[in-house]
């Protein structure tokens, strides 16, 4: 790829010359292979436009990306976002820009970080074995799904703080239901194409998604206003809907129930199906390469069985392998838009106001100079060398930056080491996984097959 000076630039910007609609079937189907194909023609950074959805220029050099990061203030990235609206809500923090959002992330940002971490480390374990020891010896099982099962009892009790009762189990199958109707390149169009998103009666898939979405939203109220009702009961809670019910802003305002219930739904989007996603291309890596295998067990071992969460959470080489998953396989293939509010400059380049960017995670993490051997699974790479926030973001960068993925990198780590300590694997298929687009994230298509061979002593 071509690489960007700070020289200011008079020729156009290279545009994808192929018609808009084609441009969005091909950014829907495999926007991988859409930006491998446009980088090596066009450079790092390049102009697209998806039918429908506008214009939009793809950033995938790190310098013009850390320019992007450092003027945060003159971008608006929360109406770049009304592509997620029919699934978090218009009270989401993806939504929202300016004084709104920075008043809502400083709500939010407490039960994330700190000591609140070390509660949820022990439940995260728990909730592994639990569901680990339903896997039958010598019986084959999707990893991703298995996943899914602990991500979703995290997202239950960590955050909504429901682990038992009526509520519990009407949430469970039906959030299950509603994101999987987005599992292929096919159901995602739902999400893409404007026109589908419409009720043409009873078995539209429109019509079923705003369906389960009222069902979910009236749970998730019922459950706040149980709450508010009984605030005795509150107090000593530790998941994160009890911390956002308590939290107050500078002026001693609460967050509304309809903030409350958007929100849920986007900590649900936004870490239900990454994790669980992440997660299943950790495990087949690991298997992949028994080298990476072992070490990561001689570390696991020798640090003993008796370790705390928070212990396993600090080691080196199992941080390692968990950057590089999330270095090879960015669960979104671009960062949320960011658009100008004014006129700006980027790699030397003068942009009018409205001018959308999309940063890429893909086009920069397989970059050559800074990852050599990028299409290869090296976990040393990151125990030699610290990057920047401009060359590694799996979890986005400047005031977008995901709030939650202290809590994210928690539970890849102790997922892993919770399994790996007990249990011995071994991939179903040895054949490559390819990627395959669920809603606006990529996923292993067929979920990476495994097979439990028997638990460790």
């Amino acid at each position: 790829m071509q690489i960007l000076d700070q020289a200011a630039k008079s020729d156009p910007l290279p545009r994808v010359p192929s018609p808009p609609w084609w441009q969005l079937i091909n950014w829907i189907v495999d926007p991988i292979g859409f930006q491998d194909r446009y980088s090596r023609k066009y450079g790092d950074i390049f102009s697209m436009n998806l039918s429908g959805l506008g214009s939009f220029v793809v950033v995938g050099n790190p310098q013009a990306i850390q320019e992007v990061f450092s003027q945060d203030p003159k971008f608006d990235s929360g109406r770049g976002n009304a592509l997620g609206e029919p699934l978090v809500g218009r009270n989401s923090l993806m939504l929202m820009d300016g004084d709104r959002h920075r008043r809502e992330r400083k709500l939010l940002m407490p039960p994330f970080h700190g000591e609140r971490l070390q509660t949820y480390a022990q439940q995260i374990c728990q909730i592994t074995k639990q569901v680990a020891s339903q896997l039958q010896v010598n019986q084959p099982f999707v990893v991703r799904t298995t996943m899914q099962q602990i991500s979703l009892e995290v997202i239950l009790q960590v955050v909504f703080g429901l682990s038992e009762g009526e509520r519990y189990q009407q949430l469970k199958p039906l959030l299950t239901a509603w994101l999987d109707m987005t599992d292929s390149p096919l159901r995602s169009s739902l999400l893409f194409l404007r026109f589908l998103q419409r009720d043409w009666g009873a078995w539209s898939p429109w019509r079923q998604m705003q369906q389960r979405q009222r069902q979910v939203h009236d749970l998730l109220q019922a459950e706040i206003e149980e709450r508010r009702s009984e605030p005795q009961q509150s107090e000593g809670r530790t998941d994160v809907l009890s911390l956002m019910m308590a939290a107050r802003d500078e002026a001693g305002q609460a967050m509304t129930d309809a903030e409350l219930r958007d929100e849920l739904l986007t900590i649900l989007f936004a870490g239900h199906e990454t994790t669980a996603t992440t997660l299943a291309w950790a495990f087949y890596q690991i298997y992949q390469h028994s080298a990476v295998h072992e070490t990561l067990l001689q570390e696991l071992d020798h640090l003993g069985k008796d370790a705390s969460p928070m212990d396993i959470a600090q080691l080196p080489y199992l941080t390692a392998v968990c950057q590089e998953t999330l270095r090879m396989y960015p669960v979104l293939p671009v960062l949320f838009p960011r658009i100008a509010k004014s006129p700006v400059q980027v790699a030397g380049r003068s942009f009018e106001a409205e001018t959308v960017f999309m940063p890429t995670i893909y086009l920069v993490h397989y970059r050559e100079e800074l990852y050599p051997n990028a299409q290869q699974f090296e976990p040393k790479r990151f125990l030699e060398r610290q990057y920047s926030i401009s060359e590694y973001f799996p979890f986005g960068g400047g005031s977008r930056r995901c709030l939650g993925y202290a809590l994210a990198q928690l539970e890849m780590k102790l997922v892993l080491a919770t399994i790996l300590s007990n249990y011995q694997l071994t991939l179903a298929e040895n054949r490559p996984v390819k990627l395959q687009r669920r809603g606006f994230t990529l996923a292993p298509t067929g979920g990476v097959r495994m097979h439990l061979i028997e638990e460790r002593c």
